[in-house]
């Protein structure tokens, strides 16, 4: 499938086994007993981004006495009075976040898809609800339109510049948008999902034409270039929109196959953290093994490549962020396994 109706096309899900192991070795790390995600590369502090991700690890699972306790610390210590989204971060020895903290929307956007997919196999009509008002949320409060393209904000504050509009394009989370929509119908999904393709598709940069973790979008003529005030990387946030492209079969899109080729490149010591897409400068120390973990999916989807060797079982244990890519990249497998053994 190719086109943007494709991405709100549910997949075939597969063998629960992998799941079930990397969710059980996460959990026994990360997941505190009453529900909260920690990263303790980052002084143990919790995103409504985490949250979201254990949300649907525990769903795809089958470990719904693990989700209630998740999706219960969350709305407590996370919900934001006003509208159904939820505060971005939560820190230990802290005071909460102000009632009008800033949300993260792909946090709200996991939270939404995974609440609605407890709801449908556990038979929680309840959690199919909450899920749907918070996506109704997401349409309301968090989709602007610029040179007549739908754009999804990051959040609801900081990303609207007098010339410009910030973008992430690993918030364009295409599966989740999938299971919103479905529970959700509304026009403006597909229009979403359509125009952020379309945007996708242009915003490429560098020798290798990669996305960039952040994006600007002109206001006067829709020119895309690196947003000032972050470094022109594809980096830490950028990676997952391949796996997002991969997940969801759209195997042609330039997202999917610039990142594939540049990481079927040969490189000593495996692909590298970065690369500028200014100077073209690598990092200095290679990506976690969660990032190749997403690398060796995008090049098997793509077919671009050689398949890359996995990751040693168990080298992102004591990462947070790269035990979760890997769980998620885990996930896109499960669901993609037929279409990849065509490959």
């Amino acid at each position: 499938m190719g086109s943007a109706a494709a991405l709100l096309v549910p997949g075939v899900a597969e063998a629960a086994d992998p799941v079930q192991l990397r969710w059980s070795n996460f959990a026994q790390r990360f997941l505190q007993s009453d529900g909260r995600v920690v990263d303790p590369q980052n002084g143990d502090v919790s995103h409504s981004e985490g949250q979201g991700w254990g949300m649907l690890f525990a769903v795809r699972a089958d470990d719904q006495p693990a989700f209630e306790r998740i999706h219960g610390w969350t709305r407590r210590n996370m919900g934001r009075p006003g509208d159904r989204l939820h505060n971005w971060r939560w820190q230990p020895g802290r005071p909460p976040l102000p009632a009008d903290g800033n949300n993260a929307t792909d946090g709200d956007l996991f939270i939404a898809a995974a609440l609605i997919e407890a709801g449908t196999a556990w038979r929680q009509p309840n959690w199919v609800e909450d899920g749907r008002a918070i996506g109704q949320d997401i349409l309301r409060l968090l989709v602007r339109r610029v040179e007549g393209t739908l754009l999804l904000l990051p959040g609801l504050e900081g990303f609207e510049r007098p010339g410009e509009v910030v973008i992430n394009p690993s918030y364009y989370a295409f599966p989740m948008l999938r299971t919103v929509a479905a529970a959700l119908p509304d026009r403006m999904w597909l229009d979403l999902a359509a125009d952020g393709l379309r945007l996708l598709r242009a915003a490429r940069f560098g020798t290798w034409e990669l996305p960039a973790d952040w994006v600007a979008v002109s206001r006067s003529n829709g020119a895309l270039t690196p947003a000032a005030g972050w470094p022109a990387r594809f980096s830490f946030d950028a990676v997952r929109l391949p796996l997002w492209l991969a997940w969801s079969n759209l195997t042609e899109e330039p997202g999917l196959i610039g990142p594939a080729r540049y990481w079927a490149r040969s490189f000593a010591q495996g692909p590298p953290a970065w690369v500028d897409l200014q100077t073209g400068a690598l990092a200095p120390y290679a990506a976690l093994p969660g990032m190749r973990a997403i690398a060796r999916l995008a090049v098997e989807a793509s077919g671009v490549g050689a398949v890359l060797p996995p990751p040693r079982v168990g080298q992102e244990a004591s990462n947070y962020y790269s035990a979760a890519l890997a769980m998620l990249a885990t996930l896109a497998r499960q669901e993609l396994t037929g279409s990849l053994a065509t490959r």
